[in-house]
């Protein structure tokens, strides 16, 4: 909301000194969010004048048209002597007044006006425009042609208003108020603690029988309809210089004056209004729900097909407007320069139901100017002065006449009021406010407050945010000023740290962090695409997900179920930037819905909810575990002067899951799998054993080249997924000192042959088991394949056995026995054979 300083003074009577800046610390200390304050006309400096155009001499040897003309500005030139000034634009004509800059005067942005020779003729000045004087679009895409009255000589930058401040306000969704002059003056005036001349504050006349005939067949979407007439407007009256600079300040266009009063009269009571040319009005307006596919050509020329949900206005023929957003093209006020003109109009002041107007207004993508306050709240009881004021500015601007008629029709209401402890505002900021203060501070705000230690508060009609005790709270601290309230830190507890799951979280990131993975948050929303994109089957569970009522993003209204999604996309981007050699990671909660949905219950906000209330809450939710995931492409060690350096493959992604169980120390399985995103041959299946029961809980190895490509990846990409509250649940990371030995290791390397068909796993789990209790380590150093030596399908694998006892030292026979039996049992359950 764009608020100018003179127009706000016209309401509060602010000091002389007083500048923008000061009034944006006292509505800030408020609690309103002044953005910036922006200095009209602060680098501009005249002479700036009104001037008569006298005569006109087309100049056709050029490219494009010029005229060089002769202006009269009185004495502001010093001589009297017609002013000769050389200008492109084509919209005025001999005998107009314009707007002149004399040569020694500065434009806005530092842009000096002197004498110069152009087109051969010497221009002494330039002829205005509206974007010059950084007034902004007035509708003429040309220079400024002011009304035939104005004196010649008259000092341009007093009659235009080119001076002045003008405060940016970031208004909130709940204070629909401010959205208005009379909202920002009412809380100047409480911030500087004077009065308000309020401009809502009119003879109103009362209801009769003679106005305009109106239907609200949809009281709860419209409670309030107040309908006026003014007839025999002069179709040629124009928006008077103020009208149309004070729109322009507020960031509004100048259209007509018809629909310029009407805007006026929005921005300075809040309450949005629509002039209808009587002529174009067949028979009653009407108030109702859309029929399902009934159609409607908006003012901005759209055809619009309408939803059973949307209130309209109509006449006998069907819709004229969509309520409370913007009115139809079939009753639009016509301009004089477009046929003969408005001259008989009917004024629209209605108060509709703000969920009905910003559904619409969504459903539609049309936001406007009205549809922005409706949503945000409009101040029933305003309906009829803004008519009031809308008919008198027509009347006095337009030389119309107010018709006797008087139509309201107002569904029966009655104020709000909220039982408040005197006291409750001292509870809610830990500050001794006093009854006094409370009561003062709540009556600034416009409510009526009755009662002693419990009072009864009647919520003024501008202010449909304030519906409870905690709501009135604020008021009462916020102008006191935030500023005010002591600082408490905290006291919890002794004893009290992060959980074990947030130390796990935060071990597993360093440990990935340190393996050179960067961590990479991504949103937790997708589409439902990306799940053939992963070629998923179709019943597979990760398909089933959560979607969002109302989501940010219409491509994506679903919550996740995996984190590869995001993170590929983070890869494809950093790729797509030039970083090609990429390790990324992120831990974060994936969302499962339960089998039987449930509806949450409100929880109560004046206590602790139950045990039982949280439990209910809780059921409600979908199941939210966290995963951990990384995604890797491109050289894993780089190359250099030490060596050719290694791309990153699958076994760096399965080692990345090894690290992470590592850490929750938990015993992790790898054996050979398939699944989804992952290459049929390079996909490991990532197993715990849980109370006897396998249970999977990720995968891990290359992509899948289908994958890569519908990802737009780099070829050969591997990633990893792991269900990390799976792997707490099992693991036990209970620190361990090492044990040191006194006693030698016995080390005796083993190479065994197998077919190529049997996981290494496999082999080093009956390696394990037979080697018995001294059995220290074991490791797999070499792979080697080759048929000649081997045979077809054949492999060989070689293992490194530590051995070592505890109590003694062990004997070449005590490891060799070892040995033995571990490549016995090898050879029972894999087939494997000692090579050569």
């Amino acid at each position: 909301m764009r608020v100018p300083l003179s127009w706000l003074r016209e309401y509060v009577d602010l000091p002389a000194t007083e500048t923008g800046r000061d009034v944006q610390a006292k509505l800030i200390s408020a609690g309103l969010e002044v953005e910036t304050v922006e200095h009209l006309g602060a680098d501009l400096k005249g002479p700036l004048v009104v001037g008569q155009v006298l005569t006109i001499e087309e100049l056709t040897e050029f490219k494009k048209p010029i005229r060089f003309c002769t202006v009269n500005v009185g004495q502001a030139n010093g001589t009297g002597e017609p002013q000769e000034i050389v200008c492109g634009a084509r919209n005025f004509a001999v005998g107009d007044k314009v707007v002149v800059v004399l040569p020694g005067a500065t434009l806005p942005g530092g842009f000096s006006i002197s004498a110069r020779k152009t087109y051969g003729k010497t221009s002494h000045g330039m002829i205005c425009s509206g974007d010059e004087l950084g007034m902004g679009d007035d509708g003429s895409h040309g220079i400024i042609v002011l009304p035939p009255e104005t004196e010649v000589g008259k000092d341009a930058i007093e009659l235009l208003e080119l001076v002045d401040e003008v405060l940016d306000i970031a208004v909130t969704a709940n204070r629909g108020d401010c959205l208005s002059i009379r909202g920002v003056a009412r809380e100047t005036a409480i911030a500087y603690g004077l009065p308000l001349r309020d401009p809502a504050l009119l003879d109103v006349p009362g209801p009769n029988a003679y106005g305009y005939p109106v239907q609200v067949s949809e009281p709860l979407g419209c409670d309030r309809f107040t309908a006026r007439t003014v007839s025999g407007l002069s179709p040629e009256a124009r928006s008077p210089l103020w009208l149309q600079r004070r729109l322009q300040k507020v960031g509004m266009r100048p259209i007509s004056l018809a629909v310029d009063i009407t805007n006026y009269v929005m921005m300075e009571l809040g309450q949005p209004l629509h002039a209808y040319d009587r002529k174009l009005v067949q028979g009653t307006i009407g108030v109702r729900r859309a029929g399902e596919g009934e159609e409607i050509v908006t003012l901005d020329g759209a055809k619009r097909k309408l939803h059973a949900e949307d209130l309209v206005i109509t006449d006998e023929r069907g819709p004229i407007g969509l309520a409370g957003v913007m009115g139809g093209a079939n009753t639009e006020i016509a301009d004089h320069e477009e046929g003969e003109g408005t001259t008989d109009v009917v004024i629209e002041a209605a108060h509709f139901d703000a969920v009905s107007i910003a559904r619409t207004a969504r459903r539609h993508k049309l936001s406007s100017e009205a549809s922005r306050r409706f949503e945000r709240g409009v101040d029933p009881a305003a309906a009829a002065a803004a008519a009031q004021r809308t008919v008198d500015l027509l009347v006095l601007l337009a030389g119309g006449t107010a018709d006797a008629g008087v139509t309201e029709v107002a569904a029966p209401s009655a104020p709000h009021t909220i039982a408040v402890a005197a006291d409750h505002p001292d509870k809610v900021a830990g500050v001794e406010y006093g009854r006094e203060t409370v009561v003062r501070r709540l009556q600034q705000v416009g409510c009526d407050v009755y009662g002693q230690d419990e009072l009864i508060v009647t919520v003024p009609s501008w202010r449909p945010d304030l519906t409870e005790v905690n709501d009135l709270a604020e008021e009462v601290i916020r102008l006191e000023g935030y500023e005010n309230l002591p600082s408490t830190l905290p006291k919890p507890p002794s004893g009290r740290g992060l959980t074990h799951r947030q130390r796990l979280h935060r071990r597993v990131g360093r440990a990935l962090a340190g393996a050179g993975f960067v961590e990479a948050p991504n949103y937790p929303f997708l589409g439902e695409q990306v799940f053939d994109q992963l070629l998923l089957e179709a019943d597979d569970p990760a398909r089933r997900v959560v979607k969002l009522t109302n989501p940010l993003n219409d491509e994506e209204p679903a919550l996740r179920t995996s984190l590869l999604s995001g993170l590929l996309g983070a890869l494809r981007r950093n790729d797509g930037r030039g970083s090609h050699d990429l390790a990324l990671f992120e831990t974060g909660l994936v969302f499962n819905p339960r089998e039987e949905q449930r509806v949450a219950v409100p929880l109560p906000v004046d206590r602790r909810p139950t045990d039982e209330e949280l439990a209910s809450l809780n059921a409600a939710l979908p199941a939210q575990p966290r995963h951990v995931a990384a995604v890797l492409a491109g050289a894993r060690e780089q190359a250099g002067w030490w060596g050719k350096g290694r791309p990153a493959d699958w076994a760096d992604a399965i080692e990345a899951a090894r690290t992470v169980a590592r850490e929750a120390g938990a015993d992790l399985v790898v054996r050979g799998g398939q699944y989804g995103p992952w290459h049929p041959g390079r996909c490991a299946e990532l197993v715990v054993v849980a109370e006897g029961v396998e249970k999977v809980v990720g995968h891990a190895g290359e992509l899948h080249p289908r994958v890569v490509k519908a990802f737009g990846l780099p070829a050969r990409t591997s990633a990893m997924e792991l269900d990390l509250d799976a792997l707490e649940a099992v693991g036990d990371d209970t620190p361990r000192a090492p044990g040191i030995s006194t006693f030698p290791v016995a080390t005796q390397d083993v190479a065994l042959v197998v077919d190529q068909f049997v996981p290494h796993a496999d082999v080093e789990d009956a390696l394990r088991e037979g080697a018995g209790p001294l059995l220290e380590a074991i490791r797999l150093f070499d792979v080697y394949e080759n048929a000649e030596q081997l045979g077809d399908g054949r492999k060989s694998l070689a293992y490194a056995l530590r051995f070592r006892a505890a109590d003694r030292t062990l004997t070449v026979d005590e490891a060799s026995a070892a040995r033995d039996a571990a490549v016995a049992l090898a050879g029972e359950r894999t087939g494997a054979v000692l090579r050569g």
